[in-house]
């Protein structure tokens, strides 16, 4: 009974700090992990080669831009080349592909006006990539294709 008490408070404490490594999910986001391949900042997501589902069903071949701390960054980038999951937490409206399948593409239909920097012609191709925040990484032990 004397160990009791002490016990019970180290178990609560215990409990309280695994609670805020995670962070909370905002309310227009969700939390993902998707198994895929690194370059820079820049992920494309790839099959898993453990051959299990993901948290959420990402067509394979889809675009990220990864952000989150510089040192979990660096970490990933040192894993180029092969395939890792990364965990971290998207937009919700950013998981939805705009336009229609068609050919191994998407088809986007609508009016784009060069002059607008936003949307216009010289705009980057790599910022219509969804941006994922990554809150953690795990290697899968195989290449990626090329």
């Amino acid at each position: 009974m004397k160990y009791a008490v002490p016990a019970l408070i180290l178990a609560a404490a215990v409990g309280v700090s695994a609670q805020e490594t995670e962070k909370k999910v905002p309310k227009d986001s969700t939390r993902i992990s998707i198994p895929g391949c690194s370059r820079g900042s820049a992920f494309v997501v790839t099959a898993s080669p453990e051959a299990e589902r993901t948290s959420t069903e990402i067509a394979t071949g889809r675009r990220f831009r990864l952000t989150g701390q510089r040192s979990l960054l660096n970490e990933i980038r040192a894993h180029e080349g092969t395939i890792i999951e990364v965990t971290g937490l998207i937009k919700k409206s950013d998981l939805k592909e705009s336009g229609i399948s068609l050919g191994g593409g998407r088809v986007r239909i609508g009016g784009v006006n060069p002059q607008d920097p936003i949307s216009g012609a010289g705009r980057a191709p790599q910022s219509s990539n969804a941006t994922l925040d990554v809150e953690g990484w795990r290697p899968l032990g195989e290449s990626c294709p090329h």
